[in-house]
């Protein structure tokens, strides 16, 4: 495998991106503005780059329960327009169309209008009302013009109408509200801030909901997320344990009293930060304990929670982006055809004026039979001629030109919804062209941008390797790969008949209890996690946050570690013959800038024992200099890596009852600030995480979709251009990226920090030569003859193309601009001195992205899909095809070009911002194969193939 990983060092101000973080919501608050108005006045110093921004101290949203009236006092009201002020809180109802009764009409005829063909006929129309120039009666053209007019409003009404349907299908939906101390069934659309709810099994959540209380033990609370995010399995939610406690009947949800201090609304799914405060106690929320609007109650009787978010504030709707009206290339070219023969047409009709001005100068004044009365002169004669004959050969530009067009359109939008070949019988959903106006892209798309979770892979993770104390378990020996068999875990009750594992010695060492290093590396699996676990009858079912997790602990169970329960403060698992408790002291959850959890647990003996497992690169900086065996797991991991596995590292830590109790009272401060919670949290887990020793670590598979490696192999060859934009880590993403041969062993890789370097050499470049400031630079970024493929994270995505806030890009350049206007140096080569060069590197960018034969966007935020999708329309003038699954790639979906949205339930968010969905069981072939090729029309697919099905139909 070719890589380019030099590390030029830092020419900027700036630090390098950390690669592993998700950069900061797109969505700037009050507050953020406020600061950076004071920061605008505060004088002309460039203040310091920051990783961040840090959140203001004093929030601005806050939310009292059972009190409507609390969120209609002044101080929460904003000027609308003039002197009309209305409250910031938004209501539930939702809208998602583009026209209502008053204003279909004017926008209709306005986007029909930029159509040249109808305003070329509307102006007709006014020519043939001047009786001077009318050659014809004025109702031939308005007639016609009526017509097609009026066919294209219908079509567009139809649309509009099914958006108004779904809308107000949502918006009826009806849920439990309690008013004036008993609950009631209201419509979503009445639902305000600071309603108290009761949610049921199987029922949509109507908003962003505080969970308060739940029938299930301990507040738990199960959701499906795979309108959210993408991902099938289920997750969980708890409740605080004092609301859980205190807030199970209905007189006490009714004198629930609570203030919620949070951070405003914006569209972070993976964060939300906030404190409860009820009777003069606080206490720390966060996103564990909130139920996003779109997720669906599962294995849940019942629960209470607090509408923290309604309609257009919630994280879904922030994520959604505005309704744009589309125009397809056909249009375009439709344009360009119009006006071109209308160009011919002027120059036609202004030689026969000519012509008509030189007869009736030579011949027409001077026959006394022709004199028509009028007196006018020869080139005033000419003049009215010249429109006259505008309207003689008006039919030169065909009328019906759009409305055979629409009518193709709207029988290929039929066709693909009756195509049986499409139809995925096994959960009775078929194909549907969502709109009528986009279907004719999919057969010029030469980009094609796609999530990964999903989308390209199962999201199924499948436990297949290991590594302890510097032994690899379960090697596939190469002279015998016939002999391997799978372990039998028939001795283990609790076993999974699917997992399967082909290295007998693990199993023999773990009953026999001959290496406690072994038994500790399981027990760390069964313990160190946020699964749920459901009894169902003798059955034991896993709910994990993440497939990750949940392939660990199914693992740990056939291996004789039963992960049995938890509560909020205890974890009892099954220890190969006996059953222990363990009491949770802490929780050190996972995040994207830690890569790791730990959590803190008292044994049974009284011992503190802490166990963390997480990415080699943090923990190996955490273990004691004296821990063994780190260079045969490093060797161990970077074997898996090259096996495209996904990898974690297990080690512990043992803890006195001093160090613990002195490292409490920090973390119990630090999970109750609001300025900087997560900060101050991450300090104090740090104070704990450290002098580890290693025990081994764990290689998990990620399932593709089928087909999903030829599916690509077909696109290359047709040219076709595949960029996967994935929230995932970059590890993870380049792994999966050779699985399905989007990435091969014969590319060159670059990183972001490659990319940097170029980049900032072509930027210098441009500055050393300002006679060619507006030349474009024609020379490759790549000479070489392999193939390239670039990886890049969000962190170095925002470095390059200066995708920071807005306000604060402009202080930025602002200062800047100044600084270098009033310094003889030369401006720092890493910084843009005006949005010229910050447009001019986002092209290279684009530039240097295009001549690449894959592109790995990683760690990004569903704004920077959005984004990245715009500057290759903007920059390449192509057909681009989005593709996605969750509501976190709705505004790729939403951008410019042909979109896919791939569906899990018949109410997916992203489903409906797409013009065309599909079932999620061929979701990565489907999605890679909607591009019609030459080369993907051959073959006899089986009935089930949905993807060749539907390229060849689109063909």
């Amino acid at each position: 495998r070719m890589s380019v990983r030099a590390r030029a060092a830092s020419q900027g101000s700036l630090d390098d991106p950390d690669d592993e973080v998700v950069p900061y919501s797109d969505d700037e608050t009050d507050e953020e503005l406020q600061s950076e108005d004071d920061l605008d006045r505060s004088g002309d110093q460039l203040p310091e780059p920051e990783p961040r921004p840090a959140p203001a101290a004093e929030p601005g949203w806050s939310v009292r329960a059972n009190d409507r009236e609390y969120c209609n006092q002044p101080q929460f009201k904003k000027k609308v327009f003039l002197c009309i002020k209305k409250s910031k809180y938004s209501g539930n109802a939702i809208k998602t169309y583009k026209y209502n009764f008053l204003t279909f009409l004017p926008l209709n005829l306005y986007e029909q209008f930029k159509r040249a063909a109808n305003l070329y006929f509307l102006c007709l129309l006014i020519l043939q009302i001047i009786p001077q120039i009318s050659t014809l009666p004025w109702y031939t053209t308005l007639v016609p013009l009526v017509l097609v007019l009026g066919i294209t409003a219908i079509k567009d009404l139809v649309d509009d109408l099914a958006r108004h349907r779904m809308d107000k299908e949502i918006n009826n939906r009806r849920c439990d509200v309690l008013l004036n101390g008993r609950f009631e069934e209201t419509r979503w659309m009445n639902l305000q801030v600071g309603d108290v709810v009761r949610l049921k099994k199987n029922e949509f959540i109507p908003a962003d909901i505080l969970l308060l209380s739940s029938s299930n033990p301990n507040s738990l609370c199960y959701v499906e997320t795979a309108e959210l995010d993408g991902e099938t399995n289920l997750k969980f939610k708890m409740g605080l344990k004092v609301t859980d406690e205190r807030l199970q009947e209905e007189d006490q949800l009714a004198r629930f009293n609570a203030l919620i201090m949070c951070e405003e609304p914006n569209n972070r799914l993976d964060k939300f930060v906030g404190t409860m405060i009820w009777d003069a106690q606080s206490y720390p929320l966060d996103l564990d304990n909130m139920l996003l609007r779109g997720c669906k109650i599962r294995n849940t009787d019942e629960c209470h929670g607090l509408v923290i978010f309604a309609g257009n504030d919630t994280k879904i709707m922030r994520n959604g982006g505005k309704t744009r009206f589309k125009r397809t290339l056909i249009d375009k070219l439709m344009n360009y055809m119009v006006y071109t023969i209308f160009g011919l047409l002027v120059l036609l009709c202004a030689g026969l004026a000519i012509g008509h001005t030189y007869w009736y100068e030579s011949i027409g004044s001077k026959a006394w039979y022709l004199y028509d009365g009028l007196g006018y002169s020869s080139s005033y004669r000419g003049f009215l001629s010249f429109w006259g004959y505008i309207i003689i050969l008006n039919t030169m530009v065909p009328i019906s030109l759009y409305v055979s067009v629409e009518v193709i359109r709207l029988g290929q939008s039929k066709f693909i919804n009756w195509d049986l070949q499409m139809y995925y019988a096994d959960k009775d959903t078929p194909a549907k062209a969502r709109t009528t106006t986009l279907n004719e892209q999919l057969g010029q798309i030469e980009y094609i941008f796609s999530d990964k979770t999903g989308t390209l892979t199962q999201n199924i993770m499948a436990f297949k390797k290991c590594t302890i104390k510097g032994r690899t378990y379960d090697i596939n020996f190469p002279f015998s790969p016939i002999f391997t068999q799978p372990v039998d875990f028939s001795w283990n009750k609790h076993a999974d008949n699917k997992f399967q594992f082909e290295d007998s010695f693990l199993v023999s060492c773990i009953r026999s209890k001959k290496d406690p290093q072994i038994l500790e590396f399981f027990k760390l699996l069964s313990l160190c996690h946020t699964v749920m676990v459901e009894h169902k009858g003798d059955e034991l079912v896993y709910q994990a946050a993440s497939p990750d997790e949940g392939a660990l602990v199914t693992a740990a169970r056939n291996f004789g570690f039963v992960f049995l329960s938890r509560t909020q403060d205890t974890i009892t698992i099954m220890e190969l013959d006996h059953e222990e408790t363990y009491e949770m002291l802490a929780l050190l959850d996972f995040n994207s800038d830690r890569k790791r959890m730990s959590i803190i647990l008292r044994f049974p003996d009284g011992k503190i024992r802490l166990y963390c497992k997480g990415a080699d690169t943090v923990i190996y900086q955490r273990l004691d200099p004296n821990s063994q065996n780190k260079e045969t797991t490093q060797e161990a991991l970077d074997i898996f890596a090259n096996e495209t596995l996904r990898t974690l590292c297990l080690c512990y830590k043992d803890i006195s009852q001093a160090e613990f109790d002195a490292w409490s009272q920090k973390h119990q401060a630090a999970s109750v600030s609001m300025g900087n919670r997560d900060e101050a949290l991450d300090l104090v887990y740090e104070e704990i995480e450290k002098n580890l020793l290693l025990i081994g670590a764990t290689a998990i598979e990620d399932k593709l979709q089928d087909g999903v490696p030829e599916t690509i192999a077909k696109l290359a060859k047709a040219d076709i251009k595949i960029w996967v934009l994935t929230g995932d880590k970059k590890e993870t993403a380049e792994n999966i990226g050779f699985s399905c041969q989007l990435l091969t062993e014969d590319m060159k890789i670059h990183y972001g920090e490659d990319v940097n370097v170029q980049l900032r050499n072509r930027q210098t470049q441009r500055r050393n030569d300002p006679q060619g400031r507006n030349k474009k630079l024609k020379e490759q970024f790549f000479t070489e003859s392999s193939k390239n493929a670039l990886v890049i994270t969000g962190g170095w995505l925002n470095e390059i193309l200066y995708e920071k806030k807005k306000k604060r890009r402009r202080l930025r350049l602002k200062k800047l601009r100044k600084r270098y206007t009033n310094s003889s140096s030369a401006p720092d080569s890493s910084q843009p001195v005006d949005d010229w060069e910050k447009e001019k590197r986002q092209e290279d960018f684009v530039d240097m992205a295009c001549e690449c034969s894959a592109v790995i966007c990683c760690r990004v935020t569903p704004k920077q899909k959005a984004n990245v999708v715009s500057l290759v329309k903007r920059y390449k003038k192509a057909v681009t095809l989005s593709i996605g699954d969750g509501a976190n790639d709705v505004n790729m979906i939403k951008s410019e070009g042909c979109r896919l949205s791939v569906t899990f339930s018949a109410s997916c968010w992203s489903m409906d911002a797409g013009p065309t969905s599909a079932c999620a069981n061929s979701c990565a072939t489907s999605s890679t194969r909607t591009s019609p090729s030459p080369w993907c029309t051959s073959g006899s697919p089986s009935s089930t193939d949905f993807p060749h099905r539907l390229e060849r139909d689109l063909l």
